[in-house]
């Protein structure tokens, strides 16, 4: 098959769409099939070199401006027009950026079948957080996202819990929804290798015990509340420190070091911005339990990670695979407060080591059987061939 993603940017620092994209179209590039990517970024502005297929860029110079993320491209809906018949079927990823606008206006009539992953972006968390953008929503909504979405051959869900709480988001919703398994990689190497070669990077870090937050510094991803939870039972607890690792781009360090200091915990608080590879790989397999407390999560790919590396998993009941977690017993899960992330430290701190490595076992075997993506994307592959 050749497949056409439509996903408005490909640095790879923009979160998990965009790092299950390339995954999946390395496991079908092995199998011979081709996924081209479609995206806002410049033309000859590259992130993913060593991508397995076609990128093509169709929007304006990046700029520093926050607006620059719903920049319009005036050359995508004739690129797509001219070259979408070259195309078994499209997958447009995401919404409410101009990459969703463009291919409602291309792709509707085409005939082209085409699917649409919301990755999370249904969620009534925005709609709570920020009512004024939801009804700005409300309106692309009946001008752009809900035709698009009504038309999709399938609207593409990563969890039971996403498709549930995306139910009637906007008004009129009329999706035929469907669940479609997800995940990454396993990460290969040696794991004492790259723990050591991570800890080497991390001033002060040593041969502590640690808990890891991996994500975006975000003020939706609860790293806040990891600190406060943290400093609250840290003097019980002297043996052990966090690892908070991410690029920061909403510019939350500075905050969460006063934080710390104030809590008494600033030698016990280690910032390893973002990580990639081999130290990616050393963090997740040196951590005790990996932590994201979460206000918003779709699917987590670093939760995948995690388990990947028998990593037990503690996380808030707003990452939306978290019955998955409950039902493997790979893990802990705990309301996105204070109180709720505390719970999830303290639960973790009483088991002892046996119990800990069962659970870490557990999180691996359920990443081998659902959340590998090899079986994610030869599932995915299936629904689009139907």
């Amino acid at each position: 098959m050749k497949i056409l993603r439509i996903i408005a940017d490909s640095d790879p620092r923009s979160g998990g769409p965009i790092e299950g994209t390339r995954r999946f179209g390395a496991v079908w590039a092995q199998h011979g099939h081709q996924q081209d990517l479609l995206t806002l970024d410049a033309p000859g502005e590259s992130f993913l070199t060593d991508y397995p297929g076609e990128i093509i860029g169709v929007g304006p110079p990046r700029t520093s401006n926050p607006l620059h993320k719903y920049r319009y491209a005036p050359k995508m809906v004739p690129w797509l027009r001219s070259n979408l018949k070259k195309y078994d079927a499209v997958i447009v990823s995401g919404l409410w950026r101009y990459s969703a606008m463009g291919a409602r206006q291309a792709l509707i009539k085409s005939g082209v079948p085409y699917y649409v992953f919301t990755h999370g972006m249904l969620d009534p968390w925005f709609r709570e957080t920020y009512p004024v953008k939801h009804w700005i929503k409300q309106i692309s909504w009946l001008i752009s996202e809900g035709p698009l979405l009504n038309s999709a051959r399938n609207v593409l869900f990563t969890s039971r819990e996403e498709m549930l709480l995306a139910e009637n988001a906007f008004w009129p919703y009329s999706v035929k929804g469907r669940i479609v398994n997800y995940g990454t990689h396993d990460l290969l190497g040696d794991p004492l290798i790259q723990e050591n070669a991570f800890r080497a990077k991390i001033a002060g870090l040593g041969q502590r015990d640690y808990f890891l937050f991996m994500s975006r510094l975000h003020p939706k991803k609860g790293c806040d509340l990891l600190v406060k939870a943290f400093g609250s039972i840290a003097a019980r607890y002297p043996g052990i420190d966090i690892v908070i690792a991410g690029p920061d781009e909403a510019g939350l360090t500075e905050n969460l070091i006063s934080q710390a200091e104030a809590a008494g915990i600033g030698a016990r608080v280690h910032f390893a911005g973002m990580l990639r590879g081999d130290d990616k790989a050393g963090a997740l397999h040196g951590a005790k339990a990996f932590v994201l407390p979460s206000h918003q999560e779709n699917f987590g790919i670093v939760v995948a990670e995690a388990m990947a590396c028998s990593t037990p998993v503690l996380i808030s009941n707003k990452v939306n695979i978290w019955r998955e977690i409950e039902e493997s017993q790979s893990g802990f899960v705990a309301p996105d407060d204070i109180a709720g992330t505390t719970a999830l430290l303290e639960s973790f701190l009483k088991l002892n080591q046996l119990e800990a490595s069962v659970m870490g076992q557990r999180g691996r075997t359920y990443f081998l059987e659902h959340f590998h993506v090899e079986k994610a994307a030869m599932d995915l592959l299936g629904v689009l061939a139907s």
